[in-house]
């Protein structure tokens, strides 16, 4: 029985009201009996009420027939949310908009992509590589649209899903049939206490396989070959493994620039994706050959998937080139919000003039200093100027100009024909900007030459 089935007619709580949480009370409206609309923001609990949601009523949690969690309300760490912990000691299950999601899946085929970076790009490629071939797929998730607002096509589309580790961690009942797992590095360990409880949730990815699942994990990170192992001894899945810098064995690989399909036993030369403009960099070829292997999976001529990787368009806000004047090209990164991510940023390109900083996460920027034989000045901003440049200092030229538009503006002074100027910040944006896409937006226009 599906949870729809199961809270049908019957109290159901929604925790968290923004863009998915207001989906899911929509979703729920007419078909549980009262939704009962949790936030820490009385505004937001107004808006749900408006559309016929009731108000929180603590005292009535123990009578709820489940607590919708949205994937941002804290679950243990640092400590969990008020109103999780209560409908948890009253043994309240606490579930996803994902499990919601399920029972109107029918037989659609349900591809998941998670990682800790690299996902979306992943995720917008194999939709990408799926519509173009003119199959009827659908994007959402962590990307795009709530799951619960997505219209999801006629019965024979894909779901194309990228799942983050705070959603992964709620779901109970999503059938997954091609996970594609990009890489595993440190992040968001407080919301997950530990690396340990950062994988734990990653890998409730692979819990959800039906059928013949297919399970598509980079091979170019410990972590990650470890979570193929596992996986691997449990028997539940044909694993792929993918790299994009050599052959992972029986997998696919790119070489040279050049993707390889040695996922039949015999080896097959794809395309050369150094012509793929959107594609560029290492992790970006990973991330090509996750998108090919999982399209694959689901029955795509390896001629078909090649083809579609030279017109994908690629994502705002990751390595996009958004000018180019004068000889230099300004690029925005601004979804690199880890050092992980930012390093493969910084490796694609050379004569960097760096603008980063930002809010920092656990772990300092000592990775980085490899990666600045390409930069010739860091120009750098926010609450992690000092530690950056105290990591970082000894190895390249750091400038501490407090705020994008100073950055932006000394990058123009610098800078010279055949520079890169590349915004990646390897911090999260919230000392400054409401999220990474209004810090990307602000480079753009500054870069521009527009008032951010």
């Amino acid at each position: 029985m599906s949870w729809m089935e199961r809270i049908a007619g019957r109290d159901v709580g929604v925790l968290g009201l923004g863009r998915s949480g207001m989906a899911t009370v929509r979703a729920l409206l007419g078909k549980a009996g009262r939704v009962m609309a949790f936030d820490d923001d009385a505004r937001a609990i107004a808006r749900a009420v408006e559309l016929g949601a009731v108000r929180p009523d603590p005292a009535a949690i123990g009578g709820l027939a489940a607590m919708v969690v949205s994937p941002g309300i804290p679950l243990t760490h640092p400590a969990p949310h008020p109103v999780v912990q209560a409908a948890s000691q009253a043994n309240i299950p606490l579930i996803a908009d994902l499990d919601l999601l399920a029972a109107r899946l029918g037989d659609r085929l349900v591809v998941g992509i998670t990682g800790t970076n690299g996902k979306s790009t992943t995720a917008a490629l194999i939709h990408h590589l799926l519509t173009r071939a003119g199959r009827p797929a659908v994007l959402g998730g962590n990307i795009g649209v709530p799951v619960l607002d997505l219209d999801l096509g006629p019965p024979d589309a894909v779901v194309v899903l990228e799942l983050s580790s705070y959603q992964l961690d709620l779901i109970h009942d999503l059938p997954i049939d091609v996970s594609v797992w990009t890489n595993l590095t440190p992040d968001h360990l407080d919301r997950h206490g530990s690396m340990d409880g950062y994988i734990q949730a990653k890998e409730k990815l692979f819990r959800h396989g039906r059928g013949h699942a297919t399970a598509v994990i980079g091979a170019d990170d410990r972590p990650s070959r470890l979570a193929a192992i596992r996986l691997a001894a449990l028997g539940t899945h044909r694993i792929v493994p993918v790299s994009g810098d050599h052959m992972p064995g029986p997998g696919v690989g790119v070489v040279e620039g050049r993707l390889i399909d040695a996922s039949d036993k015999t080896s097959r030369f794809v395309t050369d994706l150094g012509q793929a403009r959107t594609l560029r960099g290492h992790h970006n070829q990973q991330n090509a050959a996750a998108a090919y292997a999982a399209v694959r999976a689901l029955g795509m001529a390896p001629k078909v998937a090649a083809e579609g990787m030279f017109d994908f368009p690629g994502l705002p806000h990751r390595m996009e080139q958004v000018l180019e004047k004068d000889g230099v090209a300004w690029v925005n990164d601004s979804k690199a919000t880890n050092p992980d991510a930012a390093g493969k940023s910084l490796a694609a390109y050379e004569r960097i003039v760096w603008i980063a900083g930002g809010r920092p996460k656990p772990g300092g920027f000592r990775e980085l200093a490899p990666a600045m034989a390409n930069v010739t000045t860091a120009l750098l901003i926010g609450e992690a100027a000092d530690a950056i440049a105290a990591d970082l200092g000894s190895v390249v030229e750091c400038r501490k100009v407090g705020t994008l538009e100073a950055a932006v503006a000394a990058a123009r002074e610098i800078a010279g024909p055949g520079a890169t100027v590349l915004l990646a910040p390897a911090c999260a944006s919230f000392d400054q900007f409401q999220d990474y896409e209004a810090r990307g937006q602000a480079f753009r226009a500054l870069a521009a030459g527009r008032a951010a």
